[in-house]
């Protein structure tokens, strides 16, 4: 919030109004927001008690020219993992030219040798991506890790959006926001580009493990914005290489799946043989490039936090592009002379497994006791392809109304980006993680963190957006009617019709759903970003 003249200005103006607002009155509409949360079901499991998600009331402010390398950052590193996958899983010219180690894709637990050679039937792997970021001590953003498996959280960013535009409606009205509503046509837009070939009017559905993920709150939020099926695998079968749903019609084909289901469940004759949650011989429609699904199954290599200390160099290799958003410092405990050198300073570093998510099994080393260090050496011994070592990164704080009072606490941010095959579309602002305990270094919800509503103030357009500027409604409201009622709109628009499958659904938006669980970062739902 501070820069070389001091204060920002977007921040000044905040601070200014929220004098103005009062004290009191701040608590009183933070404890609205608590309670509107709790009411729409906008909840986590933290330590197995069911809580609101905590969304603080003081938003976090992002300028135009610090937004535009972010934004074109995020861009190009999806590219380049969409060249490197497809490279991965065909000819592996990188291996022959020594970018990167055979043997560092090949031992990866999410690389899927079922899928080499598979092309996707609409050419694109990395449908969604949520890159997590962190500003360090000087003010740089720097890429912490990637999620280009089923990447979670997009669903704070609009609720939180909707809910605050509610508690500070006099804010909204002083500040150019970049508005979130459009992420649901941008991601069916991006569904629909990427059918199989020949399909005029693809029919696409979200693919859920069902009611107890504890993302389904953002599953069913996302069928029914983009007014597409959300389905279960019980819901779907493959007959002749295509993809059927069962609905009220009987079968009817299914050419975009947007699965919320990890790779090892989506097919049990080729993965896990005791899913419930996948589709009997999805893979082999895949080959016959009977449906697309998105993400491609495999992508996980592309999380793995060893692969990720090589992007850098795979953004040279593929676009010939220096990157824009640097990673932060990594050692590799798989080389010798790495691994020589953070066994001398084991209590300095933090540690990382690099399948690790949702924050666990990293170790913090100043923070951990000695007999934590015995444990962690031997770990790292017996198995050095199974971590990193990086500094701890000082986070960037952000003012965080704790126990009443204003608060510096540590935040991360996770932008979403959409890839249609023919462009890479950030999502303004995404998902910023804030760690509520004092001191505290990992985000994550499950260790306790909560989250902000992220404004990218605009300005008219700058050199090499990915996206239109678009402003955002006075009131700062999300537009769902429009999307609603697409839902319902007859074939032809450009909207698909909305069919009904056999099984009743819950509905999001509705008041009386039951509490839905709502852990977007939750490990078996994607990977949860956070070294801190």
């Amino acid at each position: 919030m501070f820069g070389a003249e001091g204060m920002r200005a977007g921040y000044r103006q905040l601070g200014d109004k929220a004098v103005q607002i009062g004290t009191e009155e701040l608590l009183v509409r933070a404890e609205s927001l608590k309670s509107s949360y709790l009411a729409q079901g906008v909840t986590f499991d933290f330590g197995g008690v069911e809580q609101p998600f905590p969304l603080d009331i003081m938003p976090r402010l992002i300028e135009p020219d610090v937004w535009a390398p972010v934004e074109r950052g995020v861009a190009q590193r999806v590219r380049a993992l969409e060249a490197f996958l497809d490279d991965v899983y065909g000819k592996g010219e990188l291996f022959r030219d020594g970018v990167i180690p055979r043997h560092v894709v090949l031992s990866s637990p999410h690389y899927h040798r079922v899928v080499h050679g598979l092309k996707p039937a609409g050419g694109v792997r990395v449908h969604v991506s949520g890159i997590d970021l962190i500003r360090d001590n000087e003010g740089v953003f720097r890429v912490l890790e990637d999620n280009v498996r089923v990447p979670s959280g997009v669903s704070y960013v609009m609720t939180n959006r909707r809910a605050m535009a509610t508690a500070l409606p006099e804010v909204f009205h002083d500040h150019r926001i970049r508005p979130v509503s459009r992420y649901p046509r941008q991601l069916l837009a991006a569904l629909r580009a990427t059918a199989p070939p020949g399909v005029a009017d693809p029919t696409v559905v979200v693919l859920t493990p069902g009611v107890y993920n504890s993302a389904y709150f953002e599953h069913a939020l996302l069928a029914r914005l983009m007014g597409v099926e959300l389905v279960e695998g019980r819901d779907l079968v493959c007959k002749g290489g295509r993809v059927l749903m069962r609905t009220t019609n009987g079968l009817e084909p299914v050419h975009v799946i947007y699965r919320r289901v990890d790779d090892e469940f989506l097919d049990p004759v080729h993965f896990r043989s005791d899913s419930m949650l996948g589709v009997a011989g999805l893979i082999n429609a895949l080959r016959v490039g009977n449906v697309t699904v998105a993400n491609a199954i495999g992508n996980g290599v592309a999380d793995d936090k060893l692969v990720y200390t090589y992007v850098p160099d795979l953004i040279r290799y593929y676009l010939h592009e220096e990157p824009i958003v640097p990673n932060v410092d990594t050692w590799r405990l798989e080389d010798p002379a790495h691994r020589a050198e953070v066994m001398d300073r084991l209590g300095e570093l933090v540690l990382k497994p690099v399948d690790g998510s949702g924050g666990k099994g990293i170790v913090i080393g100043p923070r951990a006791t000695t007999a934590e260090l015995d444990v962690l050496r031997e770990q790292v011994l017996a198995n050095p392809r199974g971590w990193i070592a990086q500094p701890v990164v000082q986070l960037s704080t952000h003012p965080t109304l704790i126990d009443g009072a204003m608060r510096p606490r540590h935040v991360d941010l996770r932008p979403f980006a959409v890839n249609d095959g023919q462009q890479v579309w950030v999502l303004p602002g995404g998902l910023t993680r804030v760690a509520l305990p004092e001191g505290e270094l990992i985000v994550n919800s499950s260790r306790g963190g909560g989250s902000k509503d992220t404004w990218v103030l605009s300005r008219s357009a700058l050199p090499g957006a990915t996206g239109p500027l678009v402003q955002e409604p006075a009131t700062g409201r999300l537009d769902l009617s429009d999307i609603a009622a697409a839902s319902t709109t007859s074939p032809g628009t450009g909207w698909p019709e909305q069919k009904q499958t056999q099984q009743q659904r819950v509905d999001p938006l509705d008041p009386l759903a039951p509490l839905a669980l709502l852990d977007p970062l939750a490990p078996h739902d994607g990977p949860d970003g956070g070294q801190h």
